[in-house]
């Protein structure tokens, strides 16, 4: 049986994403995806946060972050960060921080 590999990589979601459900959303795929880590919103509009898990599902979400996002938003841009193998998951779900 091989191991799955695990990544961790930080994100952030340029446009409007703010006011229209995109944390709410964004944690729903992650959930689907089976993702741990958290979003929330930043004080310049946009919304960050941290996802961990198989690096196949990281791409699936990278992909839903830079080109789905919930119905209502409109993305113009999502950048991804410090994007490291890791051994174990230090999250337990996937949250919407306040």
């Amino acid at each position: 049986m091989t191991s799955k590999k695990l990544v961790s990589v930080d994100f952030e979601v340029y446009g409007r994403v703010q006011g229209v459900f995109f944390r709410k959303y964004t944690q729903q795929e992650a959930r689907k995806l089976n993702l741990r880590g958290w979003c929330m919103n930043t004080e310049k509009g946009t919304v960050q946060g941290v996802m961990q898990g198989e690096l196949s599902n990281i791409e699936m979400m990278k992909q839903w972050l830079k080109n789905t996002g919930s119905p209502s938003s409109r993305i113009e841009k999502a950048e991804f960060r410090n994007q490291a193998d890791i051994k174990n998951l230090t999250f337990t779900s996937f949250d919407i921080k306040r």
